[in-house]
C-alpha cells in the first residue's frame, strides 16, 4: 500500500480503520442472527446504533472532503484511482445524511427486525406493521436525501447502495423482457415436463444434512482454516476478510432444500475468500455490488450444482451420509427430476428457477411503490396477495406465507431484491463463457472437481473485486452486455431439451 505521506495515503489509512470497524459490525450481525440470547435484543439494537453512528462520523469527518478533493490531484495508478472513485461514492452517501437520522434509521430496523421475528411465525402482521411504517418513514426520507445528493430519483439512490451505477430504468427493460417471457414459458414446462417423481423418503438427521453440507462445501473449494457454518431462520453469508460466516436452516423432510442452500452460501462465501488480499480493508477491495455477489451463489447453487452431472456425484455420497446405501431413488435422474420440478409455490426462498424470478419482480414493484408513496405499509398484504395471483396464479393463505415472509424490508432493505435475479441473469451468461473457455468444465463438475471453475471465477470477477463496474465485468468476462437472452437461453436449455 501507498506509504507517502499524501492525501490518497491520508484516506487509505482512513478507510481501513472504518472497514474494520464494518468487519466487527458484521461479525456482530451474524451473532444476532445465529447465537444471540433473544433477551439482549434491546441491548444489541443499541449497540448497533451506535457503531452504525460512529461509522457514518468517521466517514463524514469535515477533513475527507478536503482529502477527496485533493487527492483527485495526485498521480495515482488504476487501481488506487478506482479506489478513490469508490471511497467518494461512500462518502457522498454518507455526508448526504445527518447522524440523528442514520441513528433512528438504524435503531428503527432493529426494532422492526425483532417484532417481525415474532411476526412471521404467527402470521401477524398487524403486529409488525407499524414499525415497518416507521422503518418505510425514515427510508423514504434518506431515499429523498439520497436521490437529491446522487441526482438521481429517491428509488435509485436505494437501489445504488447495492448495485452500484445501476437504475431502475435499466433494471425496468430487463425485467420487462423476462416478465413478457416467463408467463408462456412457465405454462410451456408445467405442460411438459413429466409426472411428478418421488425422491428419497425421509426422516434426514439434522446431524447428517450437516455433516453432508460440510463434505460438499470442501467439494466446491471452501476452506475451513477461514470460516464455519451455523444454523439461523433465513439463511445468509456474512463474516469478515479471511473470516466466512455461512448459515442454512434444515428440514429432516428434505434434505436438498438445506444441502442447496449451503451450496448458495458457499459461493457467496468463496467471492468474498477471494478478492485480492492487498486491497482488503479498502473500498476498491470489496465486493463489485449484490448482483455480482448473488451470481456466484448461483453459478454454484443453480448452474453448477443443480446440474445432472454433479447431481451423479452427489447421489450416492448423499445417500452414504443417510445410511440409505442401495434404497432406491438414490440416482441422478431422480435427484435431477426432484430438484427441476416447476410449480408456482407461495416462498421465494424455496421457488424453483422458472418461478423465482416472479417472485422478485413482484417484491421489486411493490418496494418501488413504498418507497414511491404509491402504496402504504397497511396496504402491502392485499398488493402482495394481488401480485402473486398476477404473476404466479397463487394466493398465499396467510401473511407467514406472504409479505411476512422475508427479512429485508423489515431489517431496513429497501432496493436489494432485483439483485437476486439480476444475479441469475448474470450467472447464467457467466457459466456459459466458462464453459465456452473450458469445454471439458462440465465433465469436471460431474467428477466433483470445481477448481478450474473457481479459477476461472477468481480471474475474471473475483480478482476485479470494485476496480470496475458491474457492467465491464460482465462484458469482459462474457463478450457483451447483460442480456435477458442468455438467461432464457438457460432456461430453455434445462427445461426443454
Amino acid at each position: 500500500m501507498n506509504t507517502n505521506t499524501t492525501a490518497y495515503s491520508e484516506l487509505e489509512r482512513r478507510f481501513a480503520r472504518m472497514s474494520h470497524l464494518g468487519d466487527a459490525m458484521a461479525l456482530i450481525g451474524w451473532d444476532t442472527q445465529t447465537m444471540m440470547p433473544e433477551g439482549a435484543a434491546p441491548a444489541r439494537a443499541r449497540m448497533m446504533a451506535s457503531l452504525r453512528t460512529q461509522l457514518h462520523e468517521m466517514l463524514t469527518d469535515p477533513p475527507v472532503k478536503g482529502l477527496l478533493g485533493a487527492a483527485e490531484g495526485e498521480s495515482l495508478d488504476e487501481w488506487r484511482h478506482a479506489n478513490l472513485r469508490e471511497m467518494r461514492r461512500d462518502w457522498v452517501h454518507a455526508s448526504a445524511l445527518p447522524a440523528s437520522l442514520v441513528e433512528a434509521h438504524s435503531r428503527a430496523c432493529s426494532a422492526c427486525e425483532q417484532e417481525w421475528r415474532q411476526a412471521r411465525p404467527a402470521a401477524d402482521f398487524a403486529r409488525v406493521r407499524a414499525p415497518l411504517a416507521e422503518v418505510l418513514r425514515l427510508t423514504r426520507e434518506i431515499a429523498k436525501i439520497k436521490g437529491q445528493a446522487l441526482g438521481c430519483a429517491p428509488y435509485d439512490a436505494l437501489l445504488d447502495q447495492y448495485e452500484p451505477d445501476s437504475r431502475a430504468q435499466r433494471i425496468d427493460a430487463l425485467f420487462a423482457d423476462l416478465g413478457a417471457f416467463l408467463p408462456g414459458f412457465l405454462a410451456e414446462v408445467t405442460r411438459r415436463q413429466p409426472a411428478a417423481k418421488s425422491g428419497p423418503l425421509g426422516p434426514f438427521p439434522i446431524q447428517s444434512q450437516r455433516a453432508l453440507g460440510l463434505a460438499m462445501m470442501e467439494v466446491l473449494g471452501f476452506d475451513f482454516h477461514f470460516g464455519r457454518l451455523d444454523e439461523s431462520r433465513h439463511p445468509f453469508s456474512s463474516g469478515a476478510p479471511d473470516d466466512a460466516r455461512i448459515t442454512t436452516r434444515y428440514d429432516e423432510a428434505d434434505f436438498m432444500r438445506s444441502l442447496m442452500g449451503v451450496l448458495h452460501e458457499t459461493g457467496h462465501a468463496l467471492y468474498e475468500l477471494g478478492l485480492p488480499k492487498d486491497w482488503r480493508g479498502q473500498p476498491v477491495g470489496r465486493a463489485r455490488g449484490m448482483g455480482v455477489h448473488e451470481s456466484q451463489s448461483l453459478i454454484m447453487e443453480m448452474q453448477a450444482c443443480r446440474a445432472k452431472g454433479f447431481l451423479g456425484f452427489l447421489a450416492p455420497r448423499a445417500a452414504q451420509a443417510f445410511a440409505r446405501d442401495g434404497e432406491a431413488g438414490w440416482d441422478a435422474e431422480t435427484l435431477f427430476a426432484v430438484s427441476m420440478r416447476v410449480q408456482p409455490s407461495f416462498i421465494r426462498t424455496d421457488a424453483d428457477e422458472v418461478t423465482y424470478p416472479a417472485h422478485v419482480i413482484l417484491r421489486y414493484r411493490l418496494e418501488k411503490a413504498l418507497i414511491g408513496g404509491e402504496l402504504e405499509v397497511a396496504g402491502l398484504p392485499e398488493a402482495w396477495n394481488r401480485g402473486m395471483r398476477e404473476l404466479l396464479g397463487i394466493v398465499p393463505p396467510d401473511d407467514r406465507r406472504g409479505c411476512l415472509q422475508d427479512i429485508h424490508w423489515y431489517d431496513g432493505g429497501f432496493g436489494y431484491f432485483p439483485c437476486y435475479t439480476l444475479g441469475a441473469m448474470t450467472a447464467a451468461q457467466l457459466f456459459q463463457a466458462a464453459r465456452r473457455a473450458h469445454p471439458a468444465l462440465e465433465s469436471e463438475i460431474a467428477a466433483g472437481k470445481f477448481a478450474t471453475l473457481v479459477e476461472w471465477l477468481r480471474a475474471h470477477v473475483h480478482g476485479r473485486a470494485s476496480s470496475v463496474s458491474a457492467d465491464t465485468i460482465v462484458r469482459e468476462a462474457t463478450g457483451g452486455p447483460l442480456d435477458a437472452e442468455k438467461f432464457k437461453t438457460h432456461l430453455r436449455h434445462r427445461y426443454l431439451s
